[in-house]
């Protein structure tokens, strides 16, 4: 599991993302669906603010609490066209504090 929380320095952000776009490139044959997984503390606000990052694409959300109930899961496939596409999603949703990225 790689965890991005958007706080790193932006040299190790611009690297990371460099990284995923080669393997991303390697490993899928776009356009496709993809699927983004993100675990949040359990918080319709910051679920809303994810859903908004993905308004205007075609997907289909799941989420799932944790069995305490303090967290929520979520999963979201999303039909994008390259890898450009995965990452620009990410990089919009690691704007969003404390979300993980798996």
């Amino acid at each position: 599991m790689i965890e991005v929380t958007g706080n790193e320095p932006f040299d190790e952000q611009a690297e990371f993302y460099a990284s995923l776009k080669i393997n991303l490139e390697k490993n899928h044959n776009f356009p496709e669906d993809y699927l983004y997984k993100f675990i949040i503390v359990n918080n319709q606000e910051k679920l809303t603010e994810i859903y908004k990052v993905f308004d205007g694409t075609k997907n289909t959300f799941s989420t799932r609490e944790s069995s305490n109930g303090k967290y929520i899961s979520i999963s979201i496939q999303c039909f994008v066209l390259d890898a450009e596409h995965v990452i620009r999603l990410y990089q919009e949703v690691a704007k969003i504090e404390g979300v993980i990225m798996l």
